[in-house]
């Protein structure tokens, strides 16, 4: 194995990896790191969470500083406040023995006038959220003009948070003659539009395959009913009693309706959202690092400062509307070595999506049974028992007891004993499981006759409504489907029945027809919605527009299309492949 020294790490900086417990570099770091000690050009290294990408560019950033300059030399912007603080708190530790390095981690929620301040007094490396950034050069506190490199890490996560135009901003402060290293987990639209306005040439490093999730995580699915998403969660949690996870969420309501129920079934569960202010968010982050919460149900966004190496779970709760979305899902767990799981919860209708998932991820999906109760009970008391059996006994403490022990007990034979303490440990599983329903149900279409029973309801209906005329500005270059639509607005909002009209898809925007007694509802169900890091945006629209036919597209795509490749201008890269 090859070692930091060996690829030009300077005795400093091990010195602080070996008191970090790293012992040698990953595969992304061996790669990254003898590149930016040689400062050879612009670099797009395309890598999951959890491959040790922070000190593949953290190291070298540490290393190269002139600490006896005050001028900053160094930035890296970050998509969150969370890991932004990581960031710079990991690029001091690797610093540690370096004398006179100054690193200051810039974002939103803390006072502006002590980062200021700090600014003032020269920093070396500056990690930073593009938004808090953006203000500080508009007030003119922080000079970028000198800088050596730039890293963008987590890109495609701050595309699809809308700072296109902070980073645009940003990036046109900084000199041309800086060296350049984009740091993402997939290979998006967006991403690739950044990289030909701001990148000079760059080359490529793959580590693993490109757009695909983790190799060392298993991907399963449960299908329920719409309405049994909750109770099929508490059985894959019961299934699972030492599970350390994340659950996400579409909405932030339906997080806290989700953290709030399993709080009151007596889960150790805690939401993260946008609604939290900043201290609240902090103090579940810290239950959370403790694991004095075992789960954190989370949106999105809130989730991606969430930066946590053992993670045994993610469970979608809710399919994301990108393929990009689910790859960041689910490499939160399976990191740094370790295995880990990625559920996901869908309903009849979805079976298409995992098949596009498994299609773009070059995954198997493996379909699971939800438990029924007594499965439950059974391994449950199974892994009681294998507890007690791992217990050590104090055998000289108790001896003293047993006379006593033996004399109560004298009238319960052994059967009877292993009742009682069943009953004790898991008397409450047993009543709650009492009688308790299967969940499992067919893929839609199996049963032919309800589903002809379904489709003359739904023509009858269609037949009786009054249709209202959608604008979406998503279409047919965002995989766009007629039956996500549906989806998006039967799982939005929660009427099963609604009438779905007429469905027109053109590349970039589509129409869809629905009652319009459920004009609002409809609304709702597409607001606050990113569909492969654009934002969504719904209005009803003005008239009878003329309609132009679009072929429906049955795909649930991944982004990789024509207009990606013209995008990318025909330039070519040089590209690295790294097996993971």
């Amino acid at each position: 194995m090859i070692s930091f020294a060996e690829i030009g790490v300077n005795p400093e900086i091990v010195k602080s990896l070996v008191e970090l417990g790293f012992e040698t570099p990953t595969p992304v770091q061996e790669k990254v790191i003898p590149l930016l000690l040689k400062e050879q050009g612009d670099w797009i290294s395309l890598a999951q969470t959890g491959t040790g990408k922070t000190a593949a560019f953290g190291v070298p950033l540490a290393q190269r500083i002139d600490t006896g300059s005050r001028e900053t030399q160094a930035l890296v912007l970050c998509p969150t406040r969370e890991l932004c603080i990581q960031v710079a708190g990991d690029i001091s530790a690797y610093g540690k023995h370096i004398p006179n390095l100054r690193t200051l981690a810039v974002y939103g929620g803390a006072r502006i006038d002590q980062q200021i301040s700090t600014l003032r007094q020269g920093v070396h490396i500056i990690v930073a959220t593009p938004g808090r950034l953006n203000d500080l050069l508009r007030r003119r506190a922080a000079d970028i003009s000198s800088l050596a490199t730039v890293v963008l890490d987590e890109a495609d996560e701050m595309l699809n948070m809308g700072f296109h135009k902070e980073i645009s901003a940003i990036l046109a402060e900084t000199p041309k003659t800086r060296t350049t290293l984009l740091f993402s987990a997939t290979m998006s639209r967006e991403v690739k539009s950044i990289a030909n306005k701001y990148m000079t040439s760059p080359q490529e490093i793959i580590i693993g395959r490109l757009n695909s999730g983790a190799d060392n995580v298993r991907h399963l699915y449960y299908m329920v009913r719409a309405h049994d998403r909750f109770q099929a969660l508490k059985r894959i949690v019961d299934l699972s009693p030492e599970i350390y996870g994340i659950i996400f969420c579409r909405t932030r309501q339906e997080t806290q309706e989700v953290a709030d129920k399993l709080g009151r079934d007596g889960y150790q569960a805690e939401a993260l959202h946008g609604d939290l202010s900043q201290v609240q968010r902090d103090s579940v982050m810290g239950k959370f690092r403790r694991k004095n919460i075992q789960l954190l149900v989370a949106t999105d966004v809130a989730a991606r400062g969430v930066d946590v190496n053992d993670l045994s779970h993610v469970i979608n709760y809710n399919l994301p509307d990108d393929l990009a979305s689910y790859t960041h899902r689910s490499g939160r767990t399976g990191r740094a070595g370790k295995t880990g799981i990625s559920i996901s919860i869908i309903h009849q209708r979805e079976g298409w999506r995992i098949k596009t998932i498994e299609k773009n991820l070059k995954k198997t999906f493996g379909r699971c049974q939800v438990p029924s109760g007594s499965e439950i009970c059974n391994s449950r008391i199974m892994q009681q028992i294998n507890t007690m059996l791992a217990e050590e006994v104090d055998t000289e403490r108790i001896e003293p007891l047993m006379p006593a022990l033996r004399e109560k007990l004298a009238g319960l034979d052994r059967d009877e004993l292993i009742r009682r303490f069943v009953a004790m440990e898991s008397g409450r599983l047993l009543e709650y499981y009492r009688n308790a329903p299967d969940l499992n149900v067919q893929a839609a279409g199996n049963d032919r006759g309800r589903k002809n029973e379904r489709d003359a309801g739904r023509r009858a209906d269609r037949s009786r409504a009054d249709f209202t005329r959608f604008h979406v500005n998503v279409g047919k270059n965002d995989g766009i489907a007629p039956e996500r639509l549906i989806g998006i607005i039967n799982q939005g909002s929660r009427h099963a029945n609604i009438a779905i009209g007429k469905i027109e898809l053109m590349r970039n925007f589509c129409f869809i027809e629905a009652d319009s007694r459920f004009s609002d509802t409809v609304l709702h169900a597409f607001s606050h919605l990113m569909i492969n890091g654009k934002k969504v945006s719904i209005e009803i629209a003005a008239g009878r527009q003329k309609e132009f036919p679009g072929r429906r597209s049955n795909a649930w795509k991944s982004g990789g299309n024509r207009s990606d490749r013209s995008a990318a201008g025909g330039r070519r890269r040089k590209v690295i492949r790294t097996a993971s």
